[in-house]
């Protein structure tokens, strides 16, 4: 088993309760720990056998996309979508960070975690 970390993700999105920030956007980070058996990668040096990372971003980018009111639900959607995308993946564990939290400056961000298995 190993993991792979895709971190850092910047997205542009339209994720929230209230009417502004599902019109206006901002801006979210995500980060996501991926547990894969890495053995056949390791071995064969083919993309085609590992957890390609940028099909990983591009999951995660479509899921952003479609407006969630609640960054769990999104979380989930994401997950989700990882685990159908890539059947080698046992586990993931995905932090979603909401940047420019409307609460008058005093939150850098709020961010929530979730970590599920197969």
């Amino acid at each position: 088993m190993g993991k792979i970390f895709v971190e850092g993700i910047k997205i542009y999105a339209h994720h929230g309760c209230f009417k502004e920030e599902t019109a206006i956007g901002t801006n979210f980070q995500v980060d996501v720990v991926l547990d894969a058996d890495l053995t056949k990668p390791a071995l064969s040096d083919d993309i085609n056998d590992a957890v390609n990372y940028q099909e990983v971003f591009t999951v995660i980018k479509e899921q952003m996309a479609i407006p969630s009111k609640l960054l769990e639900h999104v979380s989930k959607r994401i997950i989700d979508a990882l685990f159908l995308k890539f059947p080698t993946v046992d586990k993931i564990k995905l932090k979603v960070s909401k940047l420019n939290v409307p609460l008058g400056g005093q939150i850098d961000s709020v961010s929530i975690e979730l970590e599920l298995e197969r």
